[in-house]
């Protein structure tokens, strides 16, 4: 790859063989649709376009909201050369020629936008190539990336760049790209005299999720096979076939829905999932689910989780979700998928209405803490077992009150180290069987100070002739 080998223009390319949503992208600022917290008036991108600021910048969002088109438009209206890389299929070694022939080129006065496709799969050292030609402006550099900068960017690069955040676009604005897309004669379908209803760009907008490229792709598809439906014969003068509801739904299959199984949107799904259980919402626990085992996630993944929201969110105030989530797990690895989605589902609509304690979750993070934070005790002598002589010698078990001989099977005796005397972890919440269970540490407390009372009792009365 070298910067002075003639790129062929879009424009030029033959139509016919090139997409529909190639062929569509837009070439100006005006044509542009979306982003306006970035291109709008006096929005931040679009003052540096403006202003011709040569600052590198990285694109981040989902597919097709105009990554791509945005840096082709910065490099027409600062009439950059534009050279577009792809991490997928270049190297360290292409990425010096190019870098080295942007250097010459300056020499010249002649200014260089190199664009990265999918930033994020470059691998540090190949980032770090870029580093030195972006520090003395050499290049302008774009990148284009659908996972989150600050985890997939090396500091250094990030440092020397702007990130904007691209949002997925509306179904509204992709209506408005496919209405442009049906009328527009020289680069979109207009010669083909196409009519459609509303209702159906809107379920072509719907299936895309938010993606262009996406949309372009099955109205193209459903052009075709409005054409190939038409029952005119090829000689009759054109007229406008239609592409009706039961077209489109042979050209879009089946949604597609925008997912990444060790990306971002991975995470912010289960996410999702994990926060409506919590919040006691089964219908968009339900939906959240339904987004991720739809989109191919591992059922078994998504029943890990649901095990972990079980001990988590609602503990023992229903000890029962927890086996029935194990259970759930096991019909999922028993049956398979798509007739395991079904036993998820109950396992997250039951979580999401059982009543909610997180005294375990808590508990259990300050025993964490404090075996960080503290020293590591001794276990006290009359908690250990004392299975010799010599173990009994050196007042092992000395002390010891077995719980089951003594009135109402609660021995007053600490069971924790002398320097967490009387630490409380777990305090149960007034929810679900946590009430009981509160209701019942309360008397045990109780019992305890009972025990004690009358532990003190006897140790102060004076001892009988007898036992002198």
């Amino acid at each position: 790859m070298s910067l002075f080998q003639p790129i062929p223009s879009p424009d030029n390319a033959s139509a016919g063989a090139r997409p529909l949503a190639d062929r569509m992208r837009p070439r100006t600022l005006d044509e542009f649709v979306g982003q306006e917290h970035l291109v709008g008036p006096g929005k931040p991108l679009r003052v540096q376009i403006e202003r011709d600021d040569p600052t590198s910048m990285i694109f981040w969002g989902p597919p097709g909201t105009g990554k791509t088109t945005l840096a082709k438009i910065i490099a027409g209206i600062t009439k950059a050369e534009f050279i577009e890389f792809s991490a997928v299929l270049s190297g360290i070694k292409e990425i010096k020629q190019v870098m080295a022939d942007a250097d010459r080129a300056r020499q010249y006065g002649t200014r260089t936008i190199v664009f990265v496709d999918e930033i994020h799969r470059f691998n540090k050292a190949q980032q770090d190539a870029f580093l030195p030609y972006v520090e003395k402006g050499s290049i302008r550099l774009i990148g284009a990336t659908t996972e989150n900068p600050s985890f997939e960017i090396i500091a250094a690069l990030l440092s020397r760049a702007r990130v904007y955040v691209l949002n997925q676009l509306t179904e509204h604005q992709i209506v408005t790209l496919l209405k442009r897309a049906l009328v527009d004669s020289e680069r979109g379908l207009g010669q083909l005299h196409l009519q459609t209803s509303d209702d159906v760009l809107n379920k072509i907008a719907s299936y895309s999720s938010g993606d262009a490229r996406s949309a372009y792709n099955a109205l193209e598809v459903a052009a075709s096979l409005a054409q190939s439906a038409d029952p005119r014969p090829a000689a009759t003068p054109p007229a406008a076939s239609t592409i009706t509801d039961e077209i489109v739904h042979e050209a879009l299959q089946k949604r597609v829905l925008r997912y990444d199984k060790s990306g971002e949107e991975h995470y912010n799904l289960i996410s999702a999932l994990h926060k409506s259980v919590r919040n006691s919402d089964p219908d968009a626990a339900l939906y959240w689910l339904g987004r991720m085992i739809e989109a191919g996630e591992d059922p078994l993944y998504v029943a890990r989780r649901v095990v972990r929201m079980a001990v988590e969110d609602i503990g023992l105030a229903e000890p029962n979700a927890l086996a029935l989530c194990m259970a759930a797990r096991d019909a999922v690895d028993f049956i398979g998928m798509p007739e395991g989605n079904l036993a998820l589902a109950q396992a997250v609509v039951y979580l999401s209405v059982a009543p909610k304690s997180n005294a375990l979750y808590t508990a259990y993070g300050a025993v964490q803490q404090d075996v960080e934070q503290t020293a590591a005790d001794p276990v006290p002598l009359h908690m250990r077992n004392a299975p010799t002589s010599l173990m009994k010698g050196l007042g092992y078990g000395q002390g010891y009150q077995y719980a089951h001989d003594v009135e109402n099977k609660v021995a007053d005796m600490e069971c924790l180290p002398d320097s967490l005397r009387d630490r409380t972890y777990y305090r149960p919440t007034n929810e679900g069987v946590e009430k009981r269970i509160r209701e019942r540490m309360e008397e045990i407390k109780r019992l305890k100070q009972s025990a004690a009372r009358r532990t003190e009792r006897e140790s102060k009365v004076p001892p009988s002739e007898s036992d002198k």
